[in-house]
Order: structure tokens, then sequence, then C-alpha cells
């Protein structure tokens, strides 16, 4: 991908699972939208650290918007499904940035 393109994904994912939202090494992404299903938590992650710093348990479909997460391999936002039971649908969109 070249520095510009438009990174997005769109996955279901199971139960107490996560998306991880990772370039690959030596990429950087900046992240604008955050897209799910159900509930979930969000978080700031560095493989061992990790900062909860959005929950909506609400049990409906929500976004969040309009915002600048900077991910490269090594830091990332990773979105937890936390659905009592089923998989559901979680993505992202953004901006390649490195």
């Amino acid at each position: 991908m070249a520095v510009g393109d438009v990174v997005s994904e769109i996955t279901s994912v199971a139960k107490d699972a996560y998306l991880d939202i990772q370039p690959g090494a030596g990429a950087e992404w900046v992240i604008h939208n955050i897209y799910y299903q159900d509930k979930v938590t969000v978080e700031f992650y560095d493989g061992s650290n990790s900062i909860v710093f959005f929950t909506d348990l609400s049990a409906e479909a929500g976004m969040l918007a309009f915002h600048a997460f900077h991910c490269n391999n090594g830091h990332r936002i990773r979105i937890c499904n936390k659905h009592a039971a089923d998989a559901k649908l979680l993505g992202y969109d953004g901006i390649v940035t490195k």
C-alpha cells in the first residue's frame, strides 16, 4: 500500500475475540472510524499492556467517528466483541501514512 491509500476492513469476530488494527512492520496508519454491530470495548495495545479507552455495552450498533488513532506494528488499536454469545461484525477505515 502507498501513502495516502485507504485501509479498511469489516469482519466477523467471535465472542470475546479481537479485531487488531495492526499494520505490517514498518507501516503506519491513522484510523479515522471504527464500526461495530453490538457490544464492544476498544483499547490501545502494545502486545503486553492495554488501555481500554472506550466501552459500549448498549447492545446496539455504533461507531467511533472522525478520530485519529495512530497505529504501527508495535502499538495498535484493537476492538473486542463483548456480545454474550454470538460473533458480530467489526470494522474500521483510515489512511496509510507510512
